[in-house]
């Protein structure tokens, strides 16, 4: 797999850790262990363009034509050598040698993959080939393409297979979502994507959180972000995942960014439990 001794850590996600188009290992922080990505835009396309972003030369766009053959391949050996070579013993902390998930993550917004929901299947079927049924399929997506058809097909059997969503949703008002996700989209829309999100599969919230120019958030920006999560149905969700910037940014934004104290961030996640949400917090 032409990886080196390196061994992998929460603060590197390299994609290119091993030589694969569309698989690759991280050490997640909010998975607590091996987590098995699947990229599917390696041409590092995005429709956003999230301000603490850590894909290098990302461009606006969409995931290019899937070769699902390869994917396949991929994912099945990688499966095999993580169950079976050495790969844990030699590049994972031994704290965090167990599988924790199979994540569509990677380079972009995963769903813009028109092959999505046959993806979704086919990776559900090479999981319990391999024996992992107990291991989640997670998909990390900002949640901007619900509405099409085969979106939503994909939730479904997503759900059926025992995953779940993790949804972004970093602000409450257009000119926040604005400067963080570098979107130009409806609040109240996004709170209904949300909402339809959790009808189709089980869902959290991901929310980045991170200063700006020396500024925390302002309680106008946090009272806004609470009124999104209260608009989507809090009694439909699993959560909220709270964290904060981890590793660089590698945007051009990236000066205007400070990572947030612990303390502050607990003070966020004290809110946001108050609307009776669970949350974790990775600061």
């Amino acid at each position: 797999m032409n990886s080196s001794q390196q061994m992998l850590s929460v603060s590197d996600h390299n994609r290119s850790f091993i030589s694969m188009t569309y698989v690759y290992p991280v050490v997640s922080r909010r998975a607590g262990g091996v987590s098995v990505g699947i990229n599917l835009n390696p041409n590092n396309a995005c429709n956003w363009h999230c301000a603490y972003c850590q894909v290098p030369d990302l461009v606006r766009g969409a995931a290019p034509e899937i070769d699902l053959e390869l994917l396949e391949k991929e994912l099945r050996a990688f499966l095999d050598e993580l169950l079976h070579g050495n790969f844990m013993a030699e590049h994972v902390p031994p704290e965090a040698q167990v599988i924790r998930d199979i994540a569509f993550s990677g380079n972009g917004e995963p769903t813009s993959s028109k092959a999505f929901a046959e993806i979704v299947e086919r990776v559900a079927a090479i999981r319990d080939q391999a024996g992992l049924s107990a291991v989640p399929i997670r998909l990390i997506t900002n949640g901007s393409l619900i509405e099409r058809p085969y979106v939503q097909t994909a939730l479904r059997r997503l759900g059926a297979a025992g995953g779940e969503v993790w949804f972004k949703l970093d602000g409450g008002r257009a000119e926040d979502i604005a400067r963080i996700n570098g979107i130009d989209i409806n609040p109240e829309a996004h709170a209904r994507r949300l909402a339809l999100c959790a009808s189709l599969c089980p869902t959290w919230v991901q929310t980045c959180m991170v200063g700006w120019d020396g500024e925390p958030p302002s309680d106008a920006m946090l009272d806004a972000y609470l009124a999104r999560l209260e608009q989507a149905g809090t009694a439909a969700l699993r959560g909220v995942h709270l964290y904060g910037l981890a590793r660089p940014s590698l945007q051009p934004e990236a000066a205007h960014l400070q990572r947030l104290s612990p303390d502050e961030l607990e003070r966020i996640a004290r809110r946001i439990k108050q609307k009776g949400l669970t949350v974790v917090v990775s600061p």
